[in-house]
């Protein structure tokens, strides 16, 4: 997949729907009855990078104060999605060292991981940091968790929402009406090409987690040193 190519594709899209008035609302991030639960391999970019993120959030605050914005803690990079959120879903399904061995099996002879975070996109529902990884180590990995998970007998989901293939950080979403997508998109116009920064993944983190990855609702399970 050509990455650059598809944010453009997408920030194209989803800009017009912003500012027609089409977009979508995420009714859920604030439902304290929201049971929908997953496990997830992560990674999370350097502190340093987060404050750049968050120069960026700062301007949009300051123009949608009322909306979600993620916080230093939650702010992250899918791997790969292996039991994706559903309502009921509890660790007590599943072991999860079983999980565990198989990211192990995979993480073996893995290169390094690095990712250039540069430039915004959007969704109809939200807005996001654009990841560039260089090489193809991050792809290997996600191919060698498909395919290990897929040969196993243990519950996964892998793929079955959508077939992961970027490396963006999700920061801010839509929860009420916008009171100026104009000046939004002004704003984001300006943080298109932004360069937040480039960093070595040291390692990965699978968690127990909510649709949105709050830390509030995390269970750290283990994480895997790269370095």
């Amino acid at each position: 997949m050509d990455l650059a190519e598809h944010y453009n594709r997408l920030y194209a899209s989803s800009s017009e729907t912003i500012l027609s008035g089409n977009y979508s609302l995420d009714s859920k991030i604030n439902d304290p009855s929201d049971s929908r639960f997953g496990i997830t391999l992560l990674l999370r970019p350097s502190e340093k990078i987060k404050t750049n993120i968050w120069l960026f959030l700062d301007e949009l605050k300051a123009i949608e104060a009322n909306q979600y914005y993620y916080p230093n803690s939650d702010i992250h990079i899918t791997v790969m999605s292996i039991i994706s959120c559903y309502e009921g879903f509890s660790l007590d399904k599943i072991n999860v060292e079983d999980y565990i061995k198989i990211i192990e099996k995979s993480l073996e002879d893995l290169g390094e991981i690095k990712i250039e975070f540069r430039g915004v996109t959007a969704s109809n529902s939200a807005i996001m940091i654009q990841g560039f990884p260089s090489g193809e180590t991050l792809n290997t990995l996600r191919n060698k968790l498909r395919e290990n998970f897929r040969n196993s007998a243990l519950e996964q989901s892998i793929d079955s929402r959508y077939s992961i293939a970027t490396a963006h950080s999700t920061v801010m979403r839509f929860t009420e009406k916008l009171q100026n997508p104009e000046k939004l998109i002004e704003v984001v116009e300006q943080f298109r090409d932004y360069n937040f920064g480039e960093f070595t993944v040291d390692k990965l983190e699978l968690v127990f987690n909510d649709w949105y990855q709050r830390a509030k609702n995390t269970i750290h399970l283990t994480e895997f040193n790269l370095s």
